[in-house]
């Protein structure tokens, strides 16, 4: 902490009137310039807290001499006053509109001199206080908000752990689908609020299944019609369950949407093109790749190959076009070639054999 007391820097041509300036001044810590030439060559090495600057002086004025100072970064905080005989209302002004914080007419007097002087040292003194105190409350937010979001991010994943412990077939579906629908977001150059939306609807996107008895969800063979109704309810129990949290996101109405198709066909709402979310048609894409080439006790699994075809196959139809094309550029695939991106799917999805219609996969 500095206890030294406040450094002013006396600019005028006159003598006389540094030496009164200095009087009147007495217990501050003085700089003095003849000229405004040496009064920018003292701030090149020094940056006092005021400078008290004449307006007439040969070779640069004060006005050039104060917009010269408000120029450099460096000395934009440091707080000018005009001491000047030039009283006209127009040279006033200029004063101020160069960056002077007040403007004193010669002949002064002491203690008007001493009371703006104090006045503005101390507002100065208040000003760095204040954003001193607004830096230490920055930092205090900064590392609350980190300690908000872990306990968010450890929300959403046990709300999702929820769902899929009810169910082993599914376990570590919505984290996949998650990374997928953020990595296809990324690709299509969305902004990071929006990929992270994406990946929390991802991560929550079956929370509605917690409705759906575990029978059914665990239940070897075909499910009946009535069996396929029930399930396919999870996107509106879903929607119930998280449009009460405020989500900075309309988590809720993607999650909602997720099993909706362009062409009307998907449910619960039967929208059509542009009336879903662009989130929820990249979530869609996602859900359906994951989905048809994960084993369920109900049906195979599709091989990564033909799960990559189907959604391609569909692209227009039941997917967003841009989303598909841009999942294809995702997973790096060229006509008759396995990525490395594939090869980790495929790693991930381990059971992966036989096939399934896209209709029936493309329910859970």
């Amino acid at each position: 902490m500095n206890d030294q007391p406040p450094l002013i820097l006396v600019v005028d041509d006159n003598p006389i009137n540094i030496d009164l300036l200095l009087n009147i001044l007495k217990g501050y810590r003085f700089g003095v310039a003849k000229n405004g030439a040496k009064a920018l060559a003292y701030l090149e090495t020094q940056k006092p807290d005021l400078i008290l600057l004449d307006v007439m002086m040969p070779e640069i004025d004060g006005f050039e001499v104060c917009a010269r100072i408000k120029a450099n970064v460096r000395l934009q905080d440091v707080e000018i006053i005009f001491i000047t005989a030039l009283s006209d209302a127009r040279y006033i002004a200029r004063g101020f509109e160069s960056g002077a914080v007040d403007y004193i007419i010669k002949p002064f007097k002491a203690a008007e001199v001493r009371a703006r002087v104090q006045t503005h040292l101390s507002l100065k003194k208040m000003k760095e206080s204040l954003n001193q105190q607004n830096i230490l409350l920055e930092d205090q937010v900064n590392k609350k908000t980190a300690q908000l979001q872990e306990m968010f991010e450890a929300t959403v994943v046990g709300m999702a752990m929820i769902a899929e412990s009810r169910d082993p077939y599914t376990a570590g579906h919505q984290h996949r689908v998650a990374r997928y629908a953020a990595d296809i977001a990324q690709n299509m150059g969305l902004p990071l609020n929006q990929i992270e939306s994406i990946r929390i609807a991802g991560l929550l996107h079956d929370i509605g299944k917690i409705r759906t008895p575990v029978s059914i969800l665990n239940r070897p063979g075909k499910l009946f019609n009535a069996e396929w109704e029930l399930i396919k309810t999870h996107p509106s129990v879903g929607y119930k369950i998280l449009k009460q949290i405020p989500f900075p996101w309309p988590i809720a109405e993607i999650v909602y949407q997720h099993h909706e198709r362009i062409d009307g066909s998907g449910y619960p709402q039967g929208l059509k093109g542009d009336d879903i979310l662009l989130e929820a048609k990249i979530l869609a894409v996602a859900d359906v790749f994951e989905a048809i080439g994960s084993h369920r006790p109900y049906r195979p699994a599709l091989s990564i190959e033909s799960a990559i075809n189907e959604v391609k196959n569909h692209s227009g139809v039941l997917f967003d076009g841009v989303v598909v094309d841009s999942f294809l550029s995702t997973s790096g695939k060229q006509p008759g070639e396995t990525s490395p991106s594939e090869a980790l799917i495929n790693d991930e999805l381990s059971e992966i054999s036989g096939m399934v219609s896209l209709p029936e996969a493309a329910l859970v």
